[in-house]
């Protein structure tokens, strides 16, 4: 097991989101960057005080959610869909930040995982073969964890500064739905105030 991360580190975030799996324990490394980078404490973040930007929403941002503290809620977790397996932090007290972008390990598996998986995905696996399947997913899991963090992850520039605090916004209600929404998701649609699903409809008539 990585120095960095403690099996209550693992146990914490394997909780969090039910399950132990690849995606999970780059999420794991991430964090552990981070933390590294950043000076944190491994016995928790003071409240707020890191911003993530994922780029993903892939197993992996749970892992920050459970670690660093960083959620929807609080306004320090933001997801931008690009679909790329990349971490921006930030850390508010100085603005210090930079960005990690996955690189894939090399792996002589991937192969027959991929076939494996495609298998599962068409006709399903036999006995013989969803053991096989769960060896490699074992097996990629702990290289993971074992692997330098810098084999993992390119470390860059984040983009834009430190991203604003989340704030206490009026609410508005839609003039089609009825519903009741943020003033900043509003849309105005020939005069009216539109909730997204509400204007979207509207524009394609």
């Amino acid at each position: 097991m990585t120095q960095g991360l403690s099996p209550e580190d693992i146990e914490r975030a394997r909780a969090f989101h039910g399950h132990m799996c690849p995606g999970l324990s780059i999420g794991l490394r991430a964090a552990e960057y981070a933390r590294r980078e950043l000076g944190l404490p491994t016995d928790g973040v003071p409240d707020e005080e890191v911003v993530a930007v994922v780029e993903t929403d892939m197993c992996a941002v749970d892992a920050l959610q459970a670690l660093l503290g960083c959620t929807f809620g609080k306004g320090n977790l933001i997801h931008r869909d690009h679909g790329k397996v990349a971490f921006s932090f930030y850390r508010r007290s100085d603005g210090k930040a930079f960005r990690l972008l996955f690189t894939p390990l090399d792996d002589p598996d991937d192969e027959e995982r991929a076939e494996l998986k495609r298998r599962a995905l068409a006709v399903g696996l036999d006995d013989q073969a969803r053991v096989r399947a769960e060896a490699l997913r074992a097996a990629r899991i702990r290289a993971l964890l074992a692997a330098p963090l810098e084999s993992l992850f390119a470390l860059q520039p984040a983009a834009g500064p430190v991203p604003t605090r989340a704030r206490l916004l009026e609410s508005v209600v839609c003039e089609a739905c009825g519903e009741t929404l943020m003033e900043t998701r509003a849309r105005l649609f020939l005069g009216q105030t539109l909730c997204l699903p509400c204007f979207e409809a509207r524009e394609r008539r």
